[in-house]
């Protein structure tokens, strides 16, 4: 097996270079591919001096699924993993993920350790039927796929800001593709003093869940549930917080006319992208779709 490590980056200086200090221990005969951009840190200087970087990819898009398919279009190996630049893999991560490959898997993924003030948290294998597909969730930013794999969904659709790693998991069960979730492909991180957590953006939120679910199963009555029920129970967390002084109603309801708006855009756009893979096209904002996403490559 010849392992292809992908990492995008942005303005992440600092926990980039943990995260290849401990990928060079744990991986040293792997092909590594750092994506960057556009940082402003001194991230491009501190790459090229590595010699455990093989390529850099210097893109323009603020896209985390324009830098994996970027990372994707120029990685050699025959498996190619995606790891998050802040996240450190753990001793025995390739070697699980060979493992699982040798085993017959297509895919693997695995838990994210992260470190918190009581001790430390993880996550366990997340799966979802919809449409009468069991779905197995794969962490896109610490998973690996077969070429074949990556070829067959055509790698993260760059339409989504959001909810690339779910929508490439819909279609990898589409395919029929086996799926691994191995413990010892383990990953650790930290959790920062917000939690790690962005303020929610509830417009780019919905959007993107229904063009995921409308692209990869039309209009279906289960995508249809999941999706107003994961609105009723969003909208009533905030409800709450009104009450107990933390928002405003009128933070609530401006937050409810985005969640409205960005269902009606993420489905027109879900399903205009579905007749497009209906005409042939798998992931008609994938990997296949150009070849422009590089401004710079650096072989070193």
């Amino acid at each position: 097996m010849h392992l292809s490590v992908v990492v995008p980056t942005l303005n992440g200086r600092e926990q980039l270079g943990r995260a290849l200090d401990a990928l060079a221990e744990d991986a040293p005969d792997a092909e590594v591919v750092v994506v960057n951009g556009p940082s402003s840190d001194g991230t491009t200087g501190m790459v090229r001096e590595r010699e455990d970087v093989d390529v850099l990819v210097e893109i323009s898009e603020r896209n985390l699924n324009v830098a994996r398919n970027a990372g994707a279009q120029v990685a050699s190996g025959d498996v190619v993993a995606f790891l998050r630049y802040d996240l450190v893999v753990e001793a025995g991560w390739a070697d699980a993920i060979e493992t699982a490959i040798e085993g017959g898997s297509d895919v693997v993924t695995g838990p994210t350790h992260r470190s918190v003030r009581a001790g430390v948290t993880t996550e366990a294998r997340e799966t979802w039927t919809v449409g009468g597909r069991e779905v197995t969730f794969v962490n896109g930013d610490n998973g690996a796929f077969t070429r074949a794999a990556l070829e067959a969904v055509d790698g993260f659709d760059e339409y989504l800001e959001t909810g690339g790693s779910r929508d490439v998991s819909h279609r990898v069960a589409a395919n029929d593709f086996e799926v691994a979730w191995d413990a010892g492909v383990c990953v650790r991180g930290e959790v920062h003093a917000d939690g790690g957590r962005a303020p929610a953006d509830w417009g780019s939120k919905y959007r993107s869940l229904a063009y995921r679910l409308s692209k990869n199963y039309g209009v279906r009555p289960s995508p249809v549930y999941h999706t107003a029920k994961t609105a009723i129970v969003d909208g009533a967390r905030a409800l709450r917080d009104v009450v107990g002084g933390a928002s405003t109603p009128s933070v609530w309801l401006e937050n409810g006319k985005r969640v409205f708006s960005g269902i009606a855009v993420g489905t027109k756009d879900g399903l205009a992208a579905r007749k497009r893979a209906a005409a042939g096209s798998q992931n008609p904002n994938g990997l296949s779709s150009r070849a422009d996403r590089a401004v710079t490559k650096y072989e070193q």
